[in-house]
């Protein structure tokens, strides 16, 4: 019973934490949980990791940030790219998290993937290409939703 006992009361911590990110996100005025793949866990996960927006100073420097700039691995006549393990590994989980959730359902992302595939890219390169479109998309949510909260309202 000790167990059983522990079980349900991480289950209730597990419940008020993720109220609580709920709350901080909605609070935050964020629209990152409109694209397909970002709850409000992994939408907290990404505000808190990546901070300020505006602190990057291009797309290309926040998708470096998150670790999925694409890295030039070749050799000889062979031209291949790999995912960065440098940035920071929890907003690259962030994404990867995304990217197979939009990868399971009928989504544009799967679209994009599927293309990559049939383009000759093996899934770790196709997951990579989708990655880094994925970051995009967060960016340029992060960047909007920044204006949003500049403008003023009527």
């Amino acid at each position: 019973m000790d167990l059983l006992s522990e079980v349900r009361r991480l289950d209730r911590r597990i419940t008020e934490a993720t109220a609580t990110l709920t709350a901080a996100v909605a609070a935050s005025g964020a629209t990152l949980t409109d694209p397909h793949g970002i709850g409000d866990v992994l939408a907290a996960k990404i505000l808190a990791h990546s901070g300020a927006v505006s602190r990057f100073r291009s797309q290309s420097a926040f998708v470096s940030y998150c670790g999925v700039a694409p890295m030039e691995v070749s050799s000889g006549d062979i031209q291949r790219h790999r995912l960065s393990r440098a940035g920071d590994r929890q907003l690259n989980y962030a994404l990867h998290v995304m990217a197979m959730a939009q990868i399971k359902q009928a989504t544009q992302g799967r679209d994009y993937y599927q293309r990559k595939r049939a383009a000759g890219k093996t899934h770790k390169e196709a997951m990579r290409c989708l990655k880094r479109r994925l970051a995009d998309v967060v960016y340029r949510t992060m960047i909007k939703d920044t204006e949003t909260s500049l403008t003023p309202t009527p």
